[in-house]
């Protein structure tokens, strides 16, 4: 097989052509790619589920969704009154106008409501190359409704299940596709897993979110070498209409940021269980089974904003982390100190109060509050969530012993700026699936202000700035002599520097933070241009 020039193997997988395929187009168009899925699925006019929670979904992860419609439902919160399946050759010409137009990376399949729709779509992937196939193998609803017949189930087996890169099955759609196997066990639930992926796909999701007497919500992911237990905590809530597409919609979504299938798949399982869980008491329609929020934006006060402009790596720069204690010996108020840093550059600040009364640091937040919303400048709190949800700052830095950041997320909504201490690629890469805006690392040097913190140097620095997705604010005993070396390194992800006692273990606030801002600024300078 030959592509671009490029003879490829046929001892290749069907998979491992796609990715070699799509990055050859990436390459022509010059190596700029927006992650992108197409949904082929049916639309739900209740907005819960099919492709409005994909278009959801995606966005949420911050990856671009087109569609293809394949039926139109009547559904609501009650259930689905009606289902008018969108002709076969309709289904052809949207795949097409999409395919033939725009770089798709990943396609994600829902309801496919005929042999005929599943043939159209197959034909459409061998005429245009994908890098991968998430197909979520939609036949019954999760209030019970039937939406594709068995009819099309021979066509799953046989066709369309070879061609996936991964099936996600609920315990029904499992027990369907395997002939009405009973699934009552998670030890059921890995025998399906291993009998579907002998049917061809790459590996398989079986879904145990309805399994009988279970406490847990437990997934069994089989890769047909190794079967991993994905377990979360079962939340109590009626919000639960759209978990399986969001669940497969999400996955499609970090595949196509370039994630490994395994890291995909407990992203999109962290994902779905944040949303229910923001969701499980909010109430929309009258029926037993209610949508949930994607977004995380529908409780009252979510939807307020108080900074002009959203979080921006840039905002790292200059970090200012505050110390009740210096202040004290240089005789100053905690909001006097960051008011001036502020007017000598500080781009971000941090307050951290380690001793003192909560009533006390709620007071001093609200305080110091006013002060950085007057210069637009964003103020967090360090590990004390019930004093940023009371002060309502601009969110939170927490450490490898506190909150984790997915429960922050819950907790705060999504527009709070979230960051978290690390330390290793391993907790970075932890902080970004738990959905944190940057990350802390270090300390690099010692430092006086944190007893017992290991340094990592510059060399542990570099490593994790090289191998994380989110940005990254150096941060442990950097000051004036080396802050420059620091920012100077050049190295990916590295947004800022944090500090302490370099701005408020002096005399002159305002004069330290203007000399170190111009210092950053130097470095920062000179790495560009090398």
């Amino acid at each position: 097989m030959a592509y671009g020039g490029v003879i490829l193997s046929n001892s290749l997988s069907f998979y491992q052509k796609r990715i070699v395929m799509s990055s050859r187009v990436q390459e022509k168009n010059g190596g700029a790619s927006i992650p992108h899925v197409l949904s082929v699925a049916g639309s739900d006019s209740g907005a819960g589920a099919g492709i409005q929670a994909d278009l959801k979904t995606c966005a949420a992860r911050g990856v671009y969704c087109s569609t293809v419609i394949t039926a139109v439902t009547a559904q609501n919160t009650v259930g689905v009154q009606s289902v008018h399946a969108v002709p076969e050759d309709f289904v052809a010409q949207q795949l097409k106008s999409v395919l033939s137009d725009m770089q798709v990376d990943v396609v994600k399949s829902g309801m496919l409501p005929s042999v005929g729709v599943v043939k159209v779509l197959l034909q459409s992937l061998a005429e245009f190359s994908v890098r991968a196939l998430v197909v979520d193998p939609v036949m019954v609803s999760t209030s019970g409704d039937v939406l594709a017949g068995p009819s099309i189930l021979s066509t799953f087996r046989e066709e369309l299940l070879p061609m996936a890169d991964i099936v996600t099955p609920n315990i029904k759609e499992a027990s369907a596709l395997l002939g009405g196997i009973r699934l009552e066990t998670v030890a059921d639930m890995r025998t399906a897993a291993e009998l579907l992926h002998a049917l061809g796909p790459r590996n398989v999701l079986v879904k145990g979110g309805d399994l009988p007497g279970s406490l847990d919500a437990v997934d069994i992911f089989f890769n047909g070498e190794h079967f991993y237990e994905l377990r979360s905590s079962r939340i109590k809530t009626h919000n639960t209409h759209g978990t399986g597409c969001t669940l497969a919609s999400c996955i499609a979504a970090e595949l196509a940021k370039g994630s490994p299938m395994l890291t995909a798949v407990r992203v999109a399982k962290r994902y779905v269980e944040t949303a229910l869980e923001y969701s499980k008491d909010i109430l929309i329609g009258n029926g037993i089974q209610g949508p949930f929020d994607h977004l995380l934006r529908l409780k009252s006060g979510s939807h307020s904003f108080h900074r002009k402009d959203a979080f921006t790596p840039s905002d790292l720069f200059l970090y200012a982390v505050t110390d009740s204690g210096m202040n004290k010996k240089w005789g100053r108020s905690m909001v006097d100190a960051v008011a001036e840093a502020i007017q000598g550059g500080a781009t971000i600040v941090q307050l951290r109060e380690k001793d003192v009364e909560t009533r006390d640091f709620l007071e001093t937040a609200k305080s110091c509050l006013a002060v950085c919303r007057s210069h637009g400048v964003p103020l967090l709190i360090n590990d004390r969530i019930d004093v940023a949800l009371a002060s309502d700052a601009d969110g939170v830095h927490v450490g490898q012993s506190d909150m984790p950041a997915t429960v922050a997320r819950t907790l705060l909504g999504p527009e709070k700026i979230i960051g978290v201490s690390c330390k290793t690629i391993e907790q970075a890469q932890q902080a970004w699936i738990g959905g944190a805006d940057y990350i802390g690392s270090g300390g690099v040097y010692s430092t006086t202000t944190k007893a017992n913190n290991p340094t990592i140097g510059l060399d542990g620095l570099k490593t994790v700035c090289s191998a994380s997705k989110l940005p990254v604010v150096a941060i442990g005993g950097i000051n004036a002599s080396n802050a420059g070396t620091v920012m100077g390194m050049g190295v990916p992800n590295l947004k800022g520097v944090a500090v302490v006692s370099a701005l408020f273990d002096r005399e002159d606030v305002l004069a330290e933070t203007k000399k170190l801002h111009a210092l950053l600024m130097e470095a920062s300078s000179s790495s560009k241009m090398q």
